[in-house]
Formats: C-alpha cells, structure tokens, sequence
C-alpha cells in the first residue's frame, strides 16, 4: 500500500522537463566554448597571423653581428706593426651550465691551465656582460683544442672559439707608440655610447686603449655586418639565412721606420730615456722610443693583476712615454732659442760681445752665478757662446729680457703646449711665469731664477718631443710642422698620404738670425773646443747640434763637501745616488747645409750631455745616412732590373715580329 501510493507521487513529466532544460543549458555551454575555441583559432590564424609567425621566427631565426676585421698598421716601408692572428679560446655561457664551479675546476684541469683563470673569469661574470658567451681562457694550443674536442660532451655550455686577436711582432719596440687593444670596459661603453658608435661594436670584443690604436680607433675598426641565421632549441646554430659582410677597418701607414727605431733603443743600452728622430721636412716622427717599456701583447691577451701590479710598482716606470710624457729640464739645449729672443727683441745682435770671467753677477747681489767653465771663455759673442755652451752670456741676456718676455717668447715655440702630435698620451711639461708660481707656490718671482731658465734649469721642464719640435723650428727658419705619426690610409687598393700639418710661421724680423744660430750649432760639433766635438770627430757629413746638462740637485748641493763613510778603517766619500746625478740632454740636425732629420734625446742620470748625448747622435745619425744609402742603392738596383726586364721584353718582341714576317 506505501509502495503504490509512492509511485502514484512521482511526475515524469516533470523530470523530463527539467532534464531537457539541463542538457539544453549544458549544450548551450558546450557549444559556447567551442565557439569561443573556434575564434581564438580565427584570430591565430588568420587575425593576428604576422603577429605570431613574426613571434615564431623570432624564436627560430636571430639576426647575429660580424665584426670586421680590425686595420693593419705598418710602418713607412711597408714592415707589419700590428697585425691580426687566428687564436682558439675556451667560451662559456652560463646559463647552460648546471654546475659552473665544477665545470671551471675539470676545465682547468684538463686544460692543464693556471688556477688564476678562474678568478679573471669571475671578474668577467660580475662586470656588465654584453655577449651570451663570456671568454674563459685565450691562446689555446693545438694540443689543449683536441684534449678539449676529445671531452667536450661532457661540457654543456662550453665550446672552443676561433677568432682573430691582435698581434705586435715586435713587441715592447713600438708600445709607447702604437699602443694596444684590450677588451671593451664599462668606461669604453660609456664613451662609445656618448659619441653614439655604440652600435658599430656590437660583435666586438676590443678597443684601442693608447698610442695610435685608440687615436685611430674610428679608422681601423670599420663597420660590423650582420647574418640572419636559424636556430635550434638550444640557440645553437643550424643553418645560415642571410649574410651581410662587415667592411674592415682601414689598414694605416706610419711614418716610423723599424730600422730607426731599433738603432734608438739599442743606443740607449738599457738608460732610462727618450729619442725622438723627426724628418726635418714635413714632421714625421721616424722614431719615438722610450726606455724602459713593456710588451703590448700581454694586455691584448688579458694581463694578470700580478704581472700589471709588477709594472705599476716598477721604479723605473715603464708605463709612461718619457718621449712625450716625460718632463725633463732643457739645460743648455735651449741656449739656440734663448739666442734667438735676444735677437728677435734687440737684446743682442750678431756681433754683441761680452767679456766673460766664469762668472755672472747681479747688481748689488753678492752671489756669483756661475760659468761651467770656472776661469770663463774671455769674449763671448753669439756663436761661441753657443758653441762652448757659455752660461755668463745667457745669464746676462736672460736678465735684460726678463721672465715676461722669455715666457712669451718660448710659448710661441711651443713649450708649455702639447704639440698636437697623434697619440693621446701626451703631457704639456711646465714653462714657468711669474702667475705660475704665485698661483702654485705662492711666492714672488726673483730675478736669480729668471737667470736660472736662461740656462734650462730651475722650474723649466720639457718634453723632448717638444724639444724635437721646436730645434725643428730653428732648422726649418720659422717653419712650424705639428710631429705626426700617420703618414697614409690604405682603404682596400686606395693608398691616400696625409698631407704635412703646418702651423703659422715664426716671423722674426732677420732670416740672418737662423743663420747665425745654426753656425754657433755647427760650430760645437765641427770646432775643437766644441761641447759635442769629439762625438762627431771623423764624421763624413756636416751635423749642428747642441749639448745639455740637466741638474736633478742644485749645483750648491752638488759643490758641498760630500759625505764621508768609515770603510775598513778608511774614510771614503759616499757615492751620490743614481736618481740624483744629471741627465743628458742633446738636440741636433744633419746635414747642416741641408738638413733632413732632426733628433733630441734625453737620458737620465748619466752625466754630462756630451760625453753621454751626443755619442749617441752620433750613431743614429751614422746609421741613419749609411741605411738611406743602402736603401738608395737598392732602389737604383730594382730600377735598373726593371729597366733591364723593359728592354729585353722590347727586344724579344722585335724577334718574334721578325720571325712572323720571315714566315709570311
């Protein structure tokens, strides 16, 4: 009875209705999901189709940098400076590898390699990274490669790179010249970005960082190209799309000569010191060496802080140029310009004499400045002053001119300027005033230091670059060349010379006045009583030169009784320290009747200027004639063959047309 009255309660109809309204919700559902799946399909497809395939091709095609291959650098006759090596490197990137410190320890390992490549390679991670890649070590041997490929499996993330490095074959001859490339840090980043060229180095690993590499870094980079290339899953490399070429650098002619510059630093033997060789015609620097100097490969490789820390200790300073940074007292190599003041400014003329006891002395002063000659020369004009190098007489003309007048005057020639010359590396040295030393000692200027630079002494410092340019001056009678280093472009085939840069003359008011200066010059090297004679003795050309003798200690120091030591029972004088002995100076030219080069040279704590200087003019001068006539002769010589080759190409032409009309 229950059960049929709980049969008699249910509506079928009811459930029906509602399980129909259910499926139809659900269907509705359905069909608007598949809706909504049909128009997101729509819109991948068809709507926003370049959007993602654009999206895709990024994912499995990248466009990657080519750097250009960096200019050559040659010297005048075509000898290799700087050149371009293939090396083969060890690169990781970090992010492919699971355990990086296990990775660098089996690498070192392997590689047989020192453990100090770990902590540079760490160096590099944390500076601001600009390739996926980061270099763990360079300069691999062919042996170190095929250990390496042999393992390689078992270094995700690691690979062996070839690519071309910077190369100087002869090493520490030409680095304070040409300088180095090394790898691009965040200082280069952000001078590259400030002159917007940033992109231009977006392959490139190195910049030029002194000398002529970074003065010419815009000449020998060149530009990057770019290849389109597909990549895998790993972003590894599978096939390459498109290729644009880079466009090299430009390769760069310098006006050094390797022979002239190797016979300079021989002559130093191991001084410390500069020589600077200019052609007297036009500027060009064939030779600038500074001893001591360093190997420029070691900083293209990446120098270890041990081995650069070395170089920064190193007392005898091997990082500066003393050629154009070095700051040295003229001494008596500025006696030829001091004359030509007097001259200029009536002072003195040609025939102006003075009588001189070895000695000079101020009104009303009691101290003597002195001759180097204690018992004087006797009557002194002009050119035997410059001749025995007469101090009396350039005290007294240095008195009458005053320190205004000689300030302005030398500013003119070129000290207390940087000379303009094509390395970045240069320093200005020191041409004293009397608002100089106010504003940097605050004293006032006396009249016995103005006596002081008449000779090249007392706060007066130059550079002997500068010294070589403004000698030049006097041999070139008031023409001013700015020294330069670049003497041609070569773009491919297309070899452009650098014109000579020329400043405005020095106007004087009598050519005569060259002409006597470069008398007394010849005079102290053809004359017996000569300072710079008896280095020229037997010489087989005309030179004109001038001594200098720089003093590190006054001469009163240097005239006091010397202190004595107690050695085996014995008093003995002590020896004067090396650092404190004079420095030797010379300036010169040859031929004197048609002059082609002129050279200063700077050597320090030797002595005297021509017992120590000028021996070494001699030399290079010697050298110097005796190489451009060998390279002369060999010119003639290659003439001739060529004319020889001419005329016998003529004269078997002439047989085979006489044969040919024979036959006919």
């Amino acid at each position: 009875m229950n059960r049929r009255r709980h049969n008699a309660l249910r509506d079928y109809t009811a459930e029906a209705g509602l399980f129909a309204s259910r499926a139809m919700i659900c269907m509705g559902l359905v069909a608007t999901v598949f809706l909504v799946l049909l128009g997101n399909l729509y819109h991948l497809q068809v709507t926003g189709f370049q959007e993602f395939q654009t999206r895709s091709n990024s994912n499995r095609i990248t466009v990657l940098p080519v750097p250009p291959n960096r200019g050559l650098i040659y010297d005048r006759n075509g000898e290799i400076l700087a050149e371009n090596i293939a090396v083969y490197s060890i690169e990781i990137i970090p992010e492919e590898v699971e355990d990086l410190d296990d990775t660098l320890t089996r690498l070192v390992e392997l590689l047989d390699l020192d453990e100090s490549v770990v902590s540079q390679f760490t160096t590099q991670m944390r500076r601001a990274r600009r390739f996926p890649q980061i270099p763990f070590t360079d300069n691999l041997s062919e042996e170190q490669v095929a250990r390496f490929a042999l393992h390689q499996h078992h270094f995700p993330g690691v690979s062996v790179e070839a690519r071309l490095q910077r190369h100087y074959p002869y090493d520490d001859l030409f680095t304070h010249v040409i300088g180095y490339v090394g790898r691009i840090n965040r200082q280069d980043i952000q001078r590259l970005q400030a002159n917007d060229s940033y992109n231009l180095y977006a392959a490139t690993r190195t910049i030029g960082k002194l000398g002529v590499e970074r003065y010419y870094e815009s000449v020998l980079h060149g530009k990057p190209g770019f290849q389109t290339v597909e990549v895998n899953s790993r972003g590894r490399v599978v096939r390459t799309l498109e290729f644009t070429p880079p466009v090299p650098g430009q390769d760069i002619y310098l006006e050094v000569d390797v022979q002239v510059q190797k016979i300079a630093r021989h002559q130093l033997q191991g001084r410390r010191g500069a020589i600077v060789v200019m052609d007297s015609e036009n500027g060009g620097l064939l030779a600038m060496y500074s001893n001591p100097s360093y190997d420029a490969n070691q900083f293209v490789r990446g120098i270890s802080t041990t081995a650069y820390q070395a170089l920064l200790q190193n007392s005898n300073n091997p990082l500066i140029n003393r050629a154009t940074q070095g700051r040295y007292p003229p001494a008596s190599t500025i006696k030829p310009h001091m004359a030509l003041l007097g001259l200029e400014d009536g002072l003195v003329d040609l025939e102006t004499s003075i009588w001189d006891p070895g000695y000079y002395e101020l009104p009303g002063v009691e101290r003597r400045f002195r001759n180097w000659r204690s018992w004087g020369h006797g009557w002194v004009d002009l050119r035997k002053a410059l001749q025995v190098s007469n101090n009396t007489y350039f005290y007294k003309l240095a008195h009458e001119a005053g320190i205004d007048r000689i300030h302005d005057f030398m500013r003119s020639m070129g000290f207390g300027e940087r000379t303009g010359v094509d390395i970045h590396e240069e320093n200005q040295a020191l041409l004293p005033s009397r608002g100089w030393k106010q504003a940097n000692l605050n004293e006032s200027w006396y009249t016995g230091e103005t006596l002081s630079v008449g000779i090249g002494q007392s706060f007066w410092t130059v550079t002997p670059l500068q010294l070589a340019t403004a000698t030049n001056i006097l041999v070139t009678e008031g023409r001013r060349f700015q020294p330069r280093l670049l003497r041609a472009t070569r773009d491919g085939e297309q070899l452009t010379y650098q014109e000579p840069f020329e400043l405005p003359p020095l106007n004087v008011r009598d050519p005569m006045f060259f002409s006597a200066i470069m008398e007394g010059m010849e005079r102290a090297v053809s004359r017996a009583d000569g300072t710079a004679h008896a280095a020229f003795v037997d010489a087989p050309y005309r030179a004109a030169g001038k001594t200098g003798t720089a003093q590190v200690i006054s001469r009163a120091e240097a005239e006091q009784e010397p202190e004595l030591v107690l050695v085996d029972g014995e008093q003995v004088p002590v020896e004067v320290d090396e650092r404190l002995r004079d420095n030797a100076t010379y300036i010169g030219y040859a031929p004197a009747d048609d002059p082609q080069i002129t050279l200063a040279i700077a050597i320090e704590n030797v002595g005297g200027g021509g017992r120590n200087a000028a021996p070494v003019a001699r030399r290079i001068l010697d050298f110097y004639f005796d190489y451009q006539k060998s390279v002369e002769q060999a010119e003639l010589r290659d003439q001739e063959e060529r004319e020889e080759e001419r005329l016998q190409e003529e004269r078997l032409k002439e047989q085979r047309e006489e044969q040919s009309d024979d036959a006919n």
